[in-house]
């Protein structure tokens, strides 16, 4: 009986430390069939950075920042396969043709970098968010 208990709490604990070590902290679905390639922005310490690419296809989520989020707001860049921007956006940022981390939002051109305008998404401070992608936004 002690035995069984003893393996009833390892396989729980078990159960728990690899759902906590999978959790996403920004996730991005797509609710449509179109297939779209994602860029990401966001303060880290003191500095505005975008990454990229994921390729997000139809009907499919991807994990794009995998830590805490620590800001209110996100910023990301939606572009379909023929890189035409598919959200609307406020806030300008770097990005490049091929995968990407940028430090810093400004001066993009004199980089060598593209600039594209990412849409703005208030987490409203939570710890972790979903973004949903739908056909017409």
């Amino acid at each position: 009986m002690r035995a069984n208990i003893l393996t009833f709490f390892f396989a729980l604990a078990s159960l728990l430390l690899l759902s906590s070590a999978a959790r996403a902290e920004l996730t991005i679905c797509n609710q449509s069939l179109d297939v779209f390639n994602i860029a990401v922005g966001y303060q880290r310490n003191d500095q505005f950075q975008t990454e990229g690419w994921w390729v997000l296809g139809a009907n499919r989520c991807i994990d794009v920042i995998r830590e805490t989020l620590a800001n209110r707001y996100v910023y990301l860049y939606v572009e379909d396969v023929f890189s035409k921007a598919a959200l609307q956006g406020i806030f300008p940022a770097c990005i490049a043709t091929g995968k990407f981390l940028i430090t810093s939002e400004s001066n993009c051109w004199q980089r060598g970098y593209k600039e594209a305008v990412f849409h703005e998404v208030d987490t409203k401070d939570q710890d972790r968010w979903t973004f949903i992608l739908k056909s017409a936004q």
